[in-house]
């Protein structure tokens, strides 16, 4: 073989190994853009988990309310301030001609510890105002994640009752052909496909809105769609009304705040109490330019404010009226907070017992009557009247189980904020 030969060979198959690479780049390329819409289509299921920490993390108004906590550390940072000296230079024609001096204060009682500690108490108030917030926000997401899924059943409830109000119409037109009854039926029947119809475009909307209002607090788009996943039928369990009540003692936000401002208050009162101590102010400089007697002479001094008139004790009677009336509010707040506990608790044993009532019995009760009535439509045994208001009794019955298994939903999240921490 000839160098030229082998090197044409060499030639092509060097060719044809960067064809085959080129096609196989062009393939994977190609499946990528045709499984790419699919994968990109696919939004991940929003379930409460999620929603409860998307909305710690990404509400505006809690992340606007924790910016309160630079507030509360720039407080502290102005309690440990210091006081500052002056310096003052006087030039006279008397003698001395000229003089420099230099006044430090200095404070004494620990004022300024004592400020620093009502400041710190402060900022721990700030951080239970940040987590009663929380505890809105958590209510509110849960209700509003909950009344997202809500809608979602209504519609499809509602769609089920226009295929429903779809099937009698076709039978009503059936027989009316077969002349079995006559053309007013089929009128009503039709009457009723109307008002299903609006009822399921109205379902469609209100699930939209529901929609709006979930992203709103999670700070998600307005117009993309939500995909909520859950089952609202999954009531929590009712926990004890002991429980619940020992635990609001310790958690609930309206004692956790009073208590704090109690605490403020305690600070503030050893705070004017100190103040009742004079400070201390240390002077020192020179005199200049004073003949025949000295060109430079030095000069020093002590200072301090003579409580006389007054020592504070304004400041101190306004503390203490006010330590006793956060004292008595805590008392009054412990009373009314068992009372809004128990309230809210026997609310939300009333509506899941309403939940069982409706799933046990109601529905099972008026879809048995449905099918019985439209049985015996098929038959000619009852007229369109009958089955049209056995369908309305149980769309209307499964209307009212999706609203009393939001108002259970509802009722436990009010349950939650009451108590002040998680139940589930």
């Amino acid at each position: 073989m000839t160098l030229a030969a082998f090197s044409h060979e060499g030639m092509n198959r060097i060719l044809k190994t960067w064809v085959e690479r080129i096609l196989f780049c062009c393939q994977v390329i190609s499946f990528g853009i045709l499984i790419a819409p699919a994968g990109l289509g696919q939004e991940q299921a929003l379930d409460l988990r999620g929603a409860l920490a998307a909305a710690e993390t990404g509400n505006l108004e809690l992340r606007a309310a924790r910016q309160q906590r630079a507030i509360a550390v720039a407080g502290i940072t102005t309690a440990r301030q210091l006081p500052n000296p002056t310096i003052a230079f006087t030039a006279s024609r008397d003698t001395p001609h000229e003089g420099l001096s230099l006044d430090i204060p200095i404070e004494l009682g620990g004022k300024r510890g004592k400020r620093v500690a009502v400041a710190r108490e402060e900022q721990k108030s700030t951080e239970i105002d940040i987590t009663a917030l929380g505890r809105q926000i958590r209510r509110r997401t849960r209700e509003a994640f909950y009344l997202a899924l809500s809608a979602r059943q209504q519609t499809n409830q509602a769609k089920t009752a226009l295929d429903l109000s779809t099937r009698v119409r076709d039978m009503a037109q059936q027989r009316f052909e077969a002349g079995d009854v006559a053309q007013l039926e089929v009128l009503q029947a039709e009457v009723e496909l109307a008002r299903a119809s609006a009822d399921y475009e109205t379902a469609q909307q209100a699930q939209r809105s529901a929609d709006v209002g979930l992203a709103a607090l999670l700070n998600h788009n307005l117009e993309a769609p939500l995909n909520v996943a859950g089952q609202l039928e999954e009531i929590p369990p009712v926990p004890t009304l002991q429980g619940v009540t020992e635990q609001a003692m310790q958690t609930n936000s309206d004692l956790l705040r009073t208590t704090q401002d109690l605490t403020i208050e305690q600070r503030r009162l050893e705070l004017a109490k100190a103040q009742k101590i004079p400070d201390l102010t240390l002077s020192g400089g020179s005199d200049f330019n004073s003949p025949p007697d000295f060109d430079i002479g030095g000069k020093g001094g002590v200072a301090v404010s003579f409580p006389l008139f007054y020592h504070g004790q304004g400041e101190v009677a306004l503390s203490t009226a006010r330590l006793e009336l956060l004292r008595l509010t805590l008392a009054s707040q412990r009373t009314n907070v068992s009372a809004q506990v128990a309230g809210a608790y026997f609310d939300y044993l009333a509506k899941s017992q309403q939940v069982s009532q409706y799933k046990d019995k109601v529905l099972p009760g008026n879809l048995r009557l449905e099918e019985m009535a439209e049985e015996s439509y098929r038959a000619g045994k009852t007229n369109l009247l009958t089955l049209l208001d056995a369908q309305r009794r149980l769309s209307d019955a499964r209307k009212a189980y999706l609203d009393a298994l939001f108002a259970a939903q509802s009722s436990f999240a009010v349950l939650e904020e009451a108590v002040g921490a998680s139940l589930d």
